[in-house]
């Protein structure tokens, strides 16, 4: 090997790891090593508030389709997030939070007629209902679901309510109806 090729091969072996090391620099300084953000906690807070809470800490917000409504939280109020609090991020990151609908979602009322109560009460729950009130009129089927009525309302099928309304149920009693 002659010394010029070896002059040669140190002269790119040192420019290499003069490159390197700055390329390390740099990148510790693009990407602000070692700096982070503390993610506060929004929980229950307003959009605007989180949005505000947000920025005085250089990060950013993100609003994510809104969830089930949650009676424990305002109408409108950030009920998750994502990183959660407490959690180290860099600076312009995006927050992802959830937001309470306004109410409960509105669920359509199942046709029951004729359904008996074992029947009807287990198929109302599953949607998210209540049962509120029974009453009984004369009707041959005993127990079976004459109407539904909500707030002395009667229902159709078809009709919508927002999940967890009370329904009151209109049950036979097994009498033939009077025919005045």
């Amino acid at each position: 090997m002659s010394k010029v090729f070896l002059k040669q091969i140190i002269l790119a072996i040192v420019g290499v790891v003069v490159i390197c090391f700055i390329l390390l620099k740099w990148l510790k300084i693009s990407t602000n090593h070692g700096e982070f953000k503390t993610v506060p906690d929004l929980k229950g807070a307003s959009i605007d508030v989180a949005k505000m809470h947000l920025e005085d800490n250089n990060l950013r917000l993100e609003v994510l389709d809104s969830s089930n409504f949650n009676p424990d939280y305002p109408k409108f109020s950030v009920i998750e997030q994502d990183p959660i609090a407490g959690k180290k991020v860099k600076d312009n990151r995006k927050i992802y939070v959830t937001l309470n609908p306004s109410g409960f979602r509105k669920v359509k009322v199942p046709d029951l007629k004729e359904k008996t109560f074992r029947q009807a009460k287990p198929t109302l729950e599953a949607l998210g209902f209540s049962i509120g009130n029974i009453t009984y009129t004369d009707f041959l089927g005993e127990n079976e679901v004459v109407t539904l009525k909500h707030n002395g309302i009667e229902l159709k099928a078809g009709d919508e309510l927002p999940k967890t309304s009370k329904i009151d149920l209109v049950l036979g009693n097994g009498n033939r109806p009077s025919s005045e």
